[in-house]
């Protein structure tokens, strides 16, 4: 299964963020923060929970190959309303 990785948390909290991460798990990895104000582990962990429902989307989603061909043969709205289904069925927390 495809999970959210901790550096990309990081990322989506501060993106300027420098920091080296030694480990993928969030309950045991370490940090060595470079000048960057440190970000709680608590806090990254929140955010990876919240950002959880990225890669069950992406899993979903339709290659960019079948997106385009969807959008050429059925138009905008027969491709915005597959995209729906995978983005109701995994909103945004």
């Amino acid at each position: 299964m495809i999970k959210v990785l901790i550096g990309d948390a990081i990322m989506a909290i501060n993106p300027n963020a420098q920091v080296t991460v030694r480990g993928s798990d969030i309950d045991t990895c370490t940090f060595e923060w470079d000048s960057s104000p440190e970000i709680s582990r608590a806090d990254i962990k929140a955010k990876m929970e919240a950002m959880a429902y990225i890669p069950k989307r992406q899993s979903e989603y339709p290659s960019i190959a079948e997106q385009l061909d969807d959008i050429y043969h059925n138009g905008i709205d027969s491709w915005k309303a597959t995209i729906k289904k995978t983005k109701d069925k995994y909103p945004k927390s």
